[in-house]
């Protein structure tokens, strides 16, 4: 009799943190939003930093104190491109300025996220696209929506009919990464109907938790890349599994997130 209640309470908790996080992301955005608009030039790997760092500071001045507040226990993710498990607990990974290059250089693509992880699970993320003032949120057992309204993924059951996405390998990548990706790509050429190639990778998660592509995949990656999309696409009803098949934990090598109707040609695309 004990434990329906306790659940219940942990539920509603999680569900108003989500409401809390998604607004600490929307004010986030939009101070980032003001930030936009001009390609900001730069001519060294040194000046292009400085600016990258410039928007997460903005952001981050933002996020820290008010996450914090909201899980003053919480541990924090400094850099998100880490990847690998989280020690044991609840942390906040968060991107600032995911798809940060794209702000810069006045692209459209970029949001900013927050994911509360829980013992390595990702309980609650909200994605926000400040220039489009959507937001998206998924909560464990709750369901993905995207500002209020339930999301699913696609229901193809054909990748040949699918539209299929993949994310740049960072350019300090290991070569052999680099090269899985290029070669993927050309595998996915063949098997699917359309290859889009592009960052963010959260943002392409959105589409397919949404239904308006079919698959996601990427090899390597940093925690705060997928986390809230996994959380999204899961929710949503998709599959998320590395790029063989096997269960995704941070610590893998690859991932794939899809609509369970072309989750396994994926896979046997992937595999080639």
């Amino acid at each position: 009799m004990s434990e329906t209640p306790q659940t219940s309470a942990v539920a509603a908790s999680d569900a108003d943190l989500l409401a809390q996080t998604a607004n600490a992301v929307r004010e986030a955005g939009s101070a980032l939003r003001e930030r936009f608009g001009e390609v900001v030039r730069y001519q060294t790997r040194e000046e292009l930093m400085r600016a990258l760092a410039a928007n997460d500071d903005t952001a981050l001045d933002i996020l820290r104190p008010r996450l914090t507040r909201l899980r003053p226990d919480a541990g924090w993710v400094e850099d998100e491109l880490d990847g690998g498990a989280l020690p044991p607990g609840e942390w906040w990974v968060v991107d600032p300025a995911e798809g940060n290059v794209n702000h810069l250089h006045a692209l459209p693509e970029w949001a900013v996220t927050a994911t509360l992880v829980r013992e390595n699970q990702p309980v609650l993320t909200a994605v926000h696209l400040p220039l489009t003032g959507e937001t998206y949120t998924a909560l464990t057992g709750a369901g993905a929506h995207l500002d209020g309204r339930p999301l699913h993924v696609s229901p193809t059951s054909d990748l040949g009919l699918s539209i299929v996405a993949t994310s740049q390998a960072r350019p300090d990548e290991d070569e052999k990464v680099v090269r899985r990706v290029g070669s993927s790509i050309t595998a996915m050429l063949f098997d699917a109907l359309v290859v889009r190639a592009a960052v963010p990778a959260t943002l392409h998660l959105l589409n397919v938790a949404a239904g308006r592509i079919d698959a996601f995949w990427q090899f390597a990656g940093a925690r705060a890349d997928l986390l809230p999309g996994a959380l999204l696409v899961t929710e949503a009803g998709g599959r998320i599994s590395d790029a063989e098949g096997r269960p995704w934990t941070p610590q893998s090598q690859s991932f794939l997130a899809a609509a369970p109707g072309v989750h396994a040609e994926a896979v046997a695309t992937l595999s080639r």
